[in-house]
């Protein structure tokens, strides 16, 4: 990825939430450029849109109005499919709540984004080493059920990396470490 070209770059982003008397304004105009080896922080009280912001830029909603682009691909008006393999190669989500398959092992929910069709070659490796260098790999076999909550979250840190993404979106990743 160029230094040149942002990462990530969004313009005049809005979204509503609610109908009738009850809809509200979330986002109202949102410009956002992130270059490459960036780290942005979006910071704000509970029910400010965080959250809205960062399903938007990852694909996993669409805004009222506005344009996003992440490694130079267009997100808005794309198709399902299309966002599919945009997210799969190039962004990596940490969820809040972690997300995490209940009938898989932490490696299994490791590999499995790696293992999608699509994926970049290399998975295996690149989840042995994520899940090492994380300091998870003695309870690599438990369940998420088995786990405390800061090594859940580890092991969907080490998933939202296995595809080696050029966005990493984190929506308080570190909540339980």
């Amino acid at each position: 990825m160029s230094r040149d070209r942002p990462v990530l770059r969004a313009r005049g982003l809005t979204k509503q939430v609610g109908g009738g008397r009850a809809r509200q304004q979330i986002l109202d105009g949102v410009d956002l450029d992130v270059p490459a080896g960036e780290m942005v922080a979006v910071l704000g009280r509970s029910g400010s849109g965080k959250s809205t912001l960062l399903n938007l830029l990852g694909g996993l909603d669409r805004p009222d109005a506005g344009r996003i682009a992440v490694a130079g691909e267009e997100l808005t008006g794309a198709r399902e499919r299309t966002l599919d393999r945009i997210r799969l190669r190039r962004i990596g989500f940490i969820f809040q709540s972690f997300q995490l398959i209940e009938e898989l092992t932490g490696e299994e929910n490791v590999l499995l984004a790696s293992r999608l069709p699509g994926a970049p070659s290399g998975g295996r490796r690149r989840a042995t080493e994520l899940i090492r260098r994380l300091g998870v790999e003695g309870v690599a076999t438990h369940h998420p059920h088995e786990l405390s909550g800061g090594e859940q979250q580890r092991f969907a840190i080490a998933r939202a990396l296995v595809n080696d993404p050029v966005l990493v979106l984190a929506d308080e990743a570190t909540g339980n470490l």
